[in-house]
């Protein structure tokens, strides 16, 4: 609400993304609008569009829909145009530039598919897009509306995750079968639609190896091997190159690259995926597998993205006492202009020796940058001889500044 509020009037098209059902209808076409209205904007001069609704799919011809809402403009006064998935019009991007043309006109546009975020589409609008992200329900906000004991809450939102209508369900049962059906009858057959995948059992199959590796460094040929060597259905490199793209248009995985530290590079070849709603992932899985580890590291690289952060996976090479390099992994650089934080997801650390390993990569950093443990339950900030921050999965997720305490 407050990033829609500060660019009203900015001569830009306000673009509200996110996965689908994570809120943005509901952000734009209730929140907002009423903000306007209680801002004194007469309800005429609000026109809103849900171009998903079947009710409305004339106006997702471009040259109606152009017609439809010039034809509600009645007067000189401010307009505010709303449109919901706006990538149900082809050819939309004509559309959004007429009516930035029109004086006294303000859009607004959600879409669930970050295709039509191109840069072939930015150079459309030519710098006349304003994007803001969406994402499901952050743990702060679970716990803050469910109100209960942080680790109960936690339980919860680490099986069945933060899309906001999990929680207006009565039971686990109805959370279960609501998170399955969500999944498989709108996020994966809308991408099986959308991109005419005739392959339905090897991208389900995908989707599936996917969903089991969260946190595990892999690529499409490593994957394609997996394929090959497992007997499961083949696929081929380009072919899960594609697939794997398409899912991450759809906001239902983000994939992290690594990043050298110490070269200040980016480099190919390897790379994690992790789940937009943790919900979703454990639904495919038929919520059997349930590893503590892997869930909070997927749940820590949400908050980071959540807070703005750009997440890649780090890797900086520490000497060996016999000669030689050996490459160890930071589990996160988060990056936000001028900041940077290395952040390591360690689920417990039960001796010396766990903690001696957790701590050997962001040792071997060698830079003034902070630099952080977040280990399971509920750990007051601490800071070793080193200056390395240890606090509880509890404290960096219910407080937004714990990247600085």
């Amino acid at each position: 609400m407050r990033r829609l509020i500060d660019r009203k009037h900015n001569g830009l098209v306000k673009i509200v993304t996110g996965i689908r059902r994570c809120g943005k209808s509901y952000l734009l076409f209730t929140l907002f609008k009423q903000h306007l209205l209680d801002t004194g904007v007469p309800e005429d001069h609000i026109i809103g569009i849900a171009l998903d609704d079947r009710a409305n799919r004339e106006l997702r011809d471009p040259d109606v829909c152009d017609r439809y809402v010039r034809s509600r403009m009645i007067d000189d006064g401010q307009y505010y145009v709303m449109l919901d998935e706006v990538q149900y019009i082809a050819g939309f991007e004509d559309v959004l530039n007429g009516f930035l043309h029109l004086p006294h006109v303000d859009v607004y546009v959600t879409g669930s598919n970050s295709r039509f975020l191109s840069s072939d589409i930015i150079t459309e609008f030519r710098g006349r897009g304003d994007q803001i992200r969406v994402h499901p329900l952050s743990f702060a906000e679970y716990h803050d509306a469910v109100d209960g004991d942080w680790e109960d809450d936690w339980n919860d939102y680490s099986t069945f995750g933060g899309l906001p209508l999990v929680l207006a369900q009565p039971d686990e049962q109805s959370k279960i079968a609501y998170l399955s059906r969500l999944l498989d009858e709108i996020y994966l057959r809308d991408i099986i639609e959308r991109n005419g995948i005739r392959n339905e059992a090897g991208f389900s199959e995908l989707v599936d190896v996917i969903a089991s590796a969260i946190g595990s460094l892999t690529n499409p040929g490593r994957l394609a091997n997996t394929f090959a060597s497992a007997g499961r259905l083949k696929l081929s490199q380009p072919t899960i190159i594609k697939y794997l793209g398409y899912l991450e248009e759809a906001f239902l995985v983000e994939r992290a690259s690594r990043y050298d530290i110490k070269g200040r590079r980016h480099i190919g070849a390897l790379s994690k995926y992790y789940f937009e709603d943790i919900g979703l992932r454990n639904a495919r899985l038929n919520f059997r597998q349930q590893e503590e580890t892997h869930i909070m590291e997927n749940a820590i690289y949400n908050e980071l993205r959540l807070r703005g952060y750009a997440v890649d996976v780090g890797i900086v090479d520490i000497p060996q006492a016999g000669g030689g390099y050996k490459n160890v992994e930071v589990d996160f650089v988060a990056n936000l202009g001028s900041k940077r934080y290395y952040v390591q997801s360690a689920f417990a650390l039960p001796d010396a020796d766990k903690r001696a390993q957790e701590v050997r990569p962001l040792l071997g950093i060698g830079d003034s940058f902070k630099k952080i443990v977040v280990v399971g339950g509920n750990k007051r900030p601490s800071r070793d001889e080193h200056g390395i921050v240890t606090m509880g999965l509890k404290q960096f997720l219910l407080n937004s500044d714990s990247l600085d305490l």
